[in-house]
């Protein structure tokens, strides 16, 4: 959805078709791969249960980039601080309103220092290519046992 009218519309839709959150523990989730979402998740939050955040997406829209085009598409990177930016800001705000965030695109699999990233922000879930579930596996838990002895050493205040 773009719009948060059109998450209700949706919401409604799926009702008149017997699919309502929460009955038979259904769960819906929405993709989050535009800055619209980003920005309105506290109002997107009311609809869905969860965000995929599309790392691919997200990060055309928010530099402007074509990552097919032959003339700009080497512009193209996840890693971009603006585009981490929205990256965070979509998990904090999932955060803040008790959904599940997860990521999926290419991003940690290419460049497996963006799974640190990601875990470092709390995300809940990654999806990642079939030949780097290993490796990225293992990094998240080197990251999350990281975090884990830091706040041993210095717990967050509460």
């Amino acid at each position: 959805c773009r719009r948060v009218e059109e998450a209700r519309q949706v919401i409604e839709e799926l009702g008149k078709n017997g699919l309502r959150r929460g009955e038979n523990g259904l769960q819906i989730y929405q993709m989050c791969e535009i800055p619209n979402n980003v920005v309105q998740i506290d109002a997107f939050s009311e609809f869905f249960d969860g965000f995929s955040i599309g790392s691919n997406d997200l990060t055309q829209l928010t530099l402007g980039i074509d990552r097919d085009s032959a003339v700009i598409g080497g512009a193209f990177d996840e890693r971009d601080p603006g585009v981490k930016q929205m990256v965070a800001m979509a998990i904090e705000g999932c955060q803040r309103n008790r959904r599940h965030s997860g990521l999926c695109g290419e991003a940690p699999s290419t460049y497996p220092e963006f799974a640190d990233f990601l875990v470092e922000q709390g995300i809940n879930s990654i999806s990642v290519e079939p030949d780097a579930i290993l490796k990225i596996t293992l990094r998240v838990a080197e990251v999350e046992e990281r975090l884990s002895a830091a706040e041993r050493v210095a717990p967050l205040p509460r």
